[in-house]
């Protein structure tokens, strides 16, 4: 199951969606037996930028049939913060780090990419680009030119493999993958949450702090795989393929339209160990398909199938 991303090598092909999984808090609740069984093959941080942010105002979760609305709101300690105090942290993790940044413009998020990427403890970069450019008042990720802007403003900063997570809410995202992978980017990743909201059934207010928020989990699967067998098909870099994988059939899938690895988010809430799980149970189906025994084969992917559909 080992593979690369980026010529970073990887024991398997399963990371973490950024933001799903607290590594820090993870350790202080399981202690160092976290690090012998860490259930990702990659880390991908929260989110950081580059002043300390508190988050939206609770409530911040919503659950939805087959999945989850948050908004959550992007809270961490800023770049300095995040250097000083979790950076040491997470560099003990068994696996190669992915540290997520977002800002407002190209330039800001230059400095954060150049910022973290200089550090010898990170592998890889992820530009959030789901952010409007308050210069432009576009989306970052949601117009080709801005998200080529960003990019070749980070990469002029940015030596480290930088990997561009798309918003789905673009007009056509394999345009905007092109765009990314034209001004230099080494991998995308998508899909991230789908705009949502949950009303109070009592007030018929909206229910979450900020108004509206990002659906995640079985709901968002099938748009995630259209997107990703779109965008795979048109561009070369590797795509990483997330949106509802709660198996290893539904990691199976994102594979077999053309992500190079996939990613699992809302599954790690009901499962901390959901990762290994999922690349366990990947292994059985892609052990059967290649050894061709078709019975075999539907049997494993069955099985697969109904732990991710306990989930919806």
């Amino acid at each position: 199951m080992s593979t690369t991303l980026c010529g970073v090598e990887l024991a398997g092909p399963v990371l973490n969606g950024s933001g799903t999984f607290d590594a820090i808090a993870a350790r202080r609740a399981f202690g160092d037996a976290l690090l012998e069984r860490f259930p990702f093959d990659a880390f991908v941080s929260k989110t950081i930028t580059r002043e300390p942010r508190e988050g939206n105002p609770p409530p911040r979760l919503w659950e939805a049939p087959a999945g989850l609305i948050n908004s959550i709101g992007l809270p961490n300690k800023g770049l300095e913060g995040f250097l000083a105090q979790d950076l040491p942290q997470l560099a003990e993790l068994p696996v190669p780090l992915v540290v997520s940044v977002m800002a407002y413009t190209p330039g800001d998020l230059a400095e954060l990419a150049g910022r973290v990427a200089a550090r010898d403890e990170v592998a890889l970069v992820e530009l959030n680009v789901s952010c409007p450019n308050v210069e432009s008042g576009l989306v970052i990720g949601a117009d080709p030119s801005e998200t080529a802007r960003a990019m070749e403003a980070v990469r002029e900063r940015c030596e480290k493999p930088v990997i561009v997570k798309l918003t789905p809410n673009a007009s056509e995202p394999a345009a905007v993958a092109a765009a990314a992978e034209g001004a230099g980017a080494d991998a995308v990743s998508l899909l991230n949450t789908l705009k949502g909201m949950a009303l109070d059934p009592a007030t018929r207010m909206p229910w979450l702090g900020g108004g509206s928020g990002g659906v995640s989990g079985p709901a968002v699967r099938a748009v995630a795989l259209e997107q990703v067998a779109s965008v795979s098909a048109r561009v070369r870099i590797p795509v990483v393929g997330m949106g509802g994988i709660a198996s290893g059939a539904d990691a199976a899938d994102f594979l077999a339209v053309g992500a190079h690895v996939v990613a699992v988010g809302t599954e790690s809430f009901r499962d901390p160990a959901a990762g290994a799980r999922i690349r366990a149970e990947l292994g059985r189906v892609e052990g059967h398909a290649h050894s061709g025994t078709a019975d075999d084969g539907d049997e494993a992917r069955a099985d697969a199938a109904k732990s991710g559909a306990r989930t919806a």
